[in-house]
């Protein structure tokens, strides 16, 4: 197996089967039944094979795992329940640690917080709050992973009315590289706390999440509206002018990409270039039905199938574009301002699309986001008004070096447009040299943090915070 020092070292058989005894999860090694299955990634890019898989039923599986793992100075890397692009929650030869079996969900409507387990997905927690019309701002599909989403920051349609995931934590329980159980609110580790809410793995394994919740649904005015693409730059210059005033209730996200077969589109439409409006009203139907109506007054659109949605569908809406078992490759940026530079450059880009997988993905915030300081939880700047993911998506390996040159060129295009900030949890593997700069003012506090609880690197398979 792999070490973190980068060498080799065999672990008896014995020893395993004692920590084995110990466990109510399993462990999986390269000989094992399920192997193969359980190290299946997401992302088909990303084929890596870990020395031993324990699959964690528990909190207390976790601190036995880490305490293994410590003594014989194995290389870790951690994996919750969702997609995790860059592929770190896997390592060739390490140990990996498998929280996805650790699902649950307990709602406590009274008190309109959740506490939640770090293999759940956000199809896991919408059912179980959803239950009591109720959410916490989580992403934007289903599919993804309550933990992955929540360390990263987690941005989603309501985002702009409450804020980020993590401006919506209360606590979360961590097992250290030490395997001890601590928990991290304001109250308690209050330092610690302050790095979980967008620091990302780096200080330790979180074994359970507690959030706020809020009253949304189960109905929710949303949909989309579909236009051609040769209408592109007209519709977006009418968008500018819709979303310059609207109240925080209000998201539209864009999407750029050929027409999927969806089957309120027209026959001869699908797979040509058509702009996506997607829009969420979080409140009021009626009140929605006015704040959205200049938006659906925008252009001759394909077609427009904004209505009442269940929450928790309108939150699955996307799943099928981003089904596992393809090769995938994203490019992110922050942005001020949808520019007429920055639209030719679109224009151009979904010109040259190198698979009906790939789109270019815009989402607004601004709102209740921009309202923390950037120095209240690691995250950092907040100021930024879109992100963009480049999402590059296709079939097989041949297609490789010509959609991951298209992500390139795309983002090189675009850089100018950016402020110079990115969403941690869109940044692929090859993009460590970003993480200061995602950071910005927040990172030299950061590696103190990660110096006083990790400061070995122990957790190192991660967009990584390096304490030396």
């Amino acid at each position: 197996m792999s070490k973190t020092d980068g060498s080799a070292v065999s672990i008896d058989l014995s020893a395993i089967e004692a920590l084995s005894g110990t466990l109510g999860g399993s462990i999986l090694t390269a000989s094992s039944d399920g192997y193969d299955e359980a190290r299946v990634f997401w992302n088909a890019m990303i084929d890596k094979r870990p020395g031993m898989i324990v699959q964690c039923t528990s909190t207390d599986d976790v601190s036995k795992v880490v305490a293994f793992a410590r003594a014989h100075a194995l290389l870790v890397s951690i994996r919750g329940g969702g997609h995790n692009i860059a592929g770190k929650s896997l390592s060739d030869g390490g140990m990996l640690i498998d929280l996805s079996g650790m699902t649950g969900v307990s709602v406590d409507a009274g008190a309109k917080t959740a506490v939640v387990g770090p293999g759940a997905t956000l199809a896991d927690l919408d059912a179980a709050t959803q239950a009591h019309g109720l959410i916490t701002p989580t992403g934007i599909n289903s599919t993804t992973g309550v933990a992955g989403l929540t360390l990263g920051g987690g941005f989603g349609w309501t985002s702009r009315t409450l804020g980020l995931t993590i401006d919506n934590l209360i606590s979360a329980e961590m097992v250290t590289a030490e395997g001890e159980l601590v928990t991290a609110s304001a109250s308690d580790n209050a330092d610690l706390f302050w790095g979980l809410r967008g620091g990302g793995g780096n200080f330790g394994v979180v074994t359970s999440f507690k959030f706020q919740l809020h009253e949304v649904g189960p109905e929710v005015l949303s949909g989309l509206i579909v236009h051609p693409f040769s209408e592109a730059k007209a519709v977006l210059a009418q968008y500018n002018e819709y979303i310059a005033n609207v109240p925080d209730e209000v998201t539209v996200w864009l999407v750029a990409r050929l027409a999927p077969p969806l089957p309120f589109l027209p026959e001869q439409v699908h797979g040509t270039p058509v702009l996506v409006i997607a829009a969420m009203y979080t409140g009021d139907m009626a009140a929605g039905e006015e704040a959205l109506k200049p938006l659906r007054a925008i252009g001759n659109p394909i077609a427009d199938v904004i209505g009442p949605h269940p929450f928790a569908g309108w939150q699955q809406a996307f799943d099928p574009l981003l089904t596992p078992g393809l090769r995938n490759y994203w490019k992110t940026h922050y942005f001020m301002e949808l520019s007429e530079g920055w639209m030719d450059a679109l224009v151009a880009a979904i010109g040259t699309l190198p698979s009906p997988h790939t789109e270019i993905f815009i989402g607004q915030l601004g709102g209740a986001v921009s309202r923390v300081a950037a120095d209240a939880t690691a995250f950092g700047d907040r100021s930024f008004k879109f992100v963009m993911n480049v999402h590059g998506r296709w079939e097989t390996a041949g297609e490789d070096d010509a959609a991951i040159g298209w992500c390139r060129g795309v983002y090189e295009s675009m850089a100018q447009y950016s402020t110079g900030g990115a969403y941690m949890n869109f940044l692929t593997e090859e993009e460590s040299a970003r993480v200061e700069n995602v950071y910005g003012e927040n990172y030299e506090r950061l590696v103190e943090l990660k110096r006083k609880f990790d400061p070995t690197n122990f957790f190192r398979v991660n967009q990584n915070i390096d304490p030396s």
